[in-house]
C-alpha cells in the first residue's frame, strides 16, 4: 500500500475548499474529528494565516538567538580580549564552553509542556546572561556568563524546527524551516551593521564598546522572550487563533501525510528508543554535524578573517561581512523552495556540500585577498543552506511526535557539540590565511558530503523495497500471506502505521 496514492482525509477541491470527509473504511486512515464540518475552511488562506502568524516572530527569535551566539566575534573586534586581559587561547576556550551545555536535547521538554512556556522562558532567561556578559571583568566571569547563555539557548533551534514540523506537511517545512533559519544570515549582516552603530557609545556610562553591544543586544532578548509568551501558539490542537473548524483541517492535513500522531500521542519509552536504535538517526548527526562544525567556525571568525585578509580595521571587516550574509540568505531559502516543490533534499544537500567545499579549497590554497573573499561568498552559500535543508530532509523521514523530537534533539545536539571543536580551528597564530582552520573544516564538509550520499543511497534502497512489497505486514482480513506475518500482524492499516511509523510499509521516505 502505497501512502502516496491513499486519498487523504479532508481533501482540497480545485477552488482550495476542504471538502466534507467520508466515513473512513476500515482500512483507511481513522478521520480527526468526524463531527466537526470542516466545509467552509479555505485551506489556502489558513496556510497564510499560519505562516503570519508562526514564521516571522519565530525567525526574530531566532535572529536574537544567533546574534547574542555570535556577538562575541564582533566585541572581539572592539577590545574585548585587552580591557579583559585574556589571551588567544583563552578567548577561544571561552567560545568552546558555550557548546557543552548547548549540546543538551530538550525537545521532551518541550512536548511536555507548552511552547508558549517553554521557548519564551527559554529566551528570557538567556537574555538575562547576555546583559550580564557586558558586566564582566574578568576571565573567569565571561566564562559564566558564555556556559549560562549556551545553557538556556540550548532549546531554541532544535524546539522550533521540531515545532513546525507539527504544523506543516513535509513538502512545505522545507522552505519554513529555511525561511526560519535565514534569520541567521540576516543576523550575521545585521550583527556586522549593529556592532558597528553600538561601538559608536564607547566610553558612554564608563563602558567600552564591546560591553555595549553585549548589553543593549542582551535586553533586546530580554524584552522579546517576555511578549513571547503572549505570540507564541501552542500546537495545533490548542492554538487559540483558529477556530475548531481550522484546527481539524491542520491535523487532518498532517495525517494525509503520513503524520499519523498529529492527532496526538501519549509518551512511551518505546518511542525514545525507536529514536534510539534507528540508523537513520546516528548518520543523520554526521550529515548535520558536517554542516553545523563549519558553520559555527564561519560565523565566530568572518570577521577577523576579512579583517586579516584585506587588512582592513575593525568596522571596516564588520561591514563586509554584510554582502557575503545577504547572498547566503537568499541561497537558503532558494535551496528550501527547490527541495519543497521537487523533493530532492538530499541531492540539494550534496550539492550544497560540493560549493562549500570548493570555497574552502580556494582559502587553503589561495594568497590573493581579493580571490580569498570570493571564496567566502561560495563557502556561505554551501554551508548555511546545508543546515535547514539536513534538518527538513531529517524531519520528513521520522513519523511519530515524540520520535521525531528525540531525533531532531539528539541531530542538533550532536552538531551543536562541535561548535566547541570548530570554535577552536582558528588560531591567532595561523593568521592572516588561517590555512589549518579551513582545512579542519573542509574535513568536516567531507563528512558532511559522504554521510549524505551514504543516506541517500540507503533510503533509496529502501524505498525500492517497500515498492516491491518486501515490507508488506500481515493486515487481518484485509492483505498479506504468511510471508508478510514476519513483518508484523494488525488488525487494520491504521494500527500498522500507528505503532510502526516510518517503518510502515506504505511510508515513503523522501530522498
Amino acid at each position: 500500500m502505497d501512502a502516496s496514492k491513499s486519498s487523504p482525509p479532508g481533501s482540497v477541491s480545485e477552488k482550495g475548499r476542504v471538502s466534507e470527509v467520508e466515513e473512513a473504511s476500515p482500512a483507511s486512515t481513522s478521520v480527526y474529528n468526524p463531527h466537526v464540518d470542516v466545509s467552509g475552511v479555505d485551506e489556502r488562506k489558513l496556510m497564510r494565516k499560519l505562516d503570519w502568524r508562526l514564521i516571522p516572530w519565530l525567525s526574530f527569535l531566532y535572529l536574537l538567538s544567533f546574534l547574542d551566539r555570535t556577538s562575541i566575534g564582533n566585541a572581539k573586534l572592539y577590545g574585548l580580549e585587552k580591557d579583559l586581559h585574556i589571551s588567544d587561547n583563552q578567548y577561544l576556550i571561552a567560545l568552546t564552553v558555550f557548546f557543552f551545555p548547548y549540546a543538551v536535547p530538550s525537545n521532551v521538554f518541550l512536548k511536555r509542556l507548552r511552547p508558549s512556556i517553554w521557548l519564551s522562558g527559554l529566551m528570557f532567561c538567556w537574555g538575562i546572561m547576555m546583559t550580564v556578559q557586558g558586566l564582566v571583568h574578568n576571565y573567569g566571569g565571561l566564562l559564566g556568563m558564555r556556559w549560562l547563555l549556551g545553557m538556556f539557548e540550548a532549546g531554541l533551534f532544535p524546539g522550533v524546527n521540531y515545532y513546525l514540523s507539527c504544523w506543516y506537511r513535509r513538502s512545505e517545512f522545507g522552505i519554513r524551516a529555511a525561511i526560519f533559519f535565514s534569520a541567521a544570515t540576516v543576523s550575521g549582516a545585521f550583527g556586522g551593521l549593529l556592532a558597528a552603530a553600538i561601538s559608536k557609545m564607547a566610553g558612554i556610562g564608563g563602558k567600552p564598546a564591546w560591553a555595549w553591544i553585549f548589553i543593549l543586544e542582551g535586553l533586546a532578548t530580554v524584552l522579546a522572550g517576555a511578549v513571547s509568551y503572549w505570540i507564541i501558539e501552542d500546537f495545533p490542537e490548542h492554538a487559540k487563533f483558529l477556530s475548531e473548524p481550522e484546527k481539524t483541517v491542520v491535523i487532518r492535513r498532517l495525517q494525509s501525510d503520513d503524520q499519523f500522531s498529529a492527532a496526538g500521542e501519549t509518551l512511551k519509552m518505546k518511542y525514545i528508543w525507536k529514536s534510539l536504535l534507528d540508523w537513520k538517526t546516528w548518520l543523520a548527526m554526521i550529515v548535520y554535524m558536517g554542516a553545523d562544525g563549519p558553520l559555527y567556525a564561519f560565523s565566530l571568525f568572518l570577521p577577523s578573517i576579512i579583517s586579516e585578509v584585506r587588512g582592513y580595521s575593525a568596522t571596516p571587516a564588520n561591514l563586509l561581512s554584510v554582502p557575503v550574509y545577504v547572498l547566503a540568505c537568499i541561497f537558503t531559502c532558494a535551496v528550501g523552495y527547490i527541495a519543497d516543490r521537487h523533493g530532492c533534499r538530499g541531492y540539494l544537500n550534496i550539492g550544497c556540500f560540493v560549493l562549500a567545499a570548493a570555497g574552502y579549497i580556494i582559502l587553503i590554497v589561495s594568497r590573493n585577498a581579493a580571490l580569498s573573499y570570493v571564496a567566502v561568498y561560495m563557502a556561505a552559500c554551501g554551508i548555511y543552506p546545508a543546515i535547514p535543508n539536513t534538518i527538513a530532509w531529517i524531519s520528513n523521514n521520522v513519523e511519530g511526535s515524540y520520535k521525531r523530537s528525540v531525533t531532531l534533539a539528539m541531530v542538533i545536539s550532536f552538531g551543536n557539540i562541535n561548535g566547541a571543536v570548530s570554535s577552536n580551528v582558528y588560531r591567532a597564530k595561523d593568521k592572516p590565511w588561517y590555512t589549518l582552520g579551513h582545512g579542519i573544516v573542509l574535513l568536516y564538509i567531507g563528512l558532511g558530503l559522504l554521510s549524505s550520499v551514504l543516506m541517500l543511497t540507503l533510503l533509496r534502497a529502501e524505498n525500492a523495497r517497500r515498492d516491491r512489497g518486501e515490507r508488506n505486514e500481515y493486515i487481518e482480513g484485509v492483505q498479506g500471506d504468511e510471508r508478510t506475518k514476519k513483518n508484523g500482524v494488525f488488525a487494520s492499516v491504521d494500527e500498522a502505521r500507528r505503532e510502526k511509523g516510518d517503518e510502515w510499509s506504505g511510508y515513503r521516505y523522501t530522498l
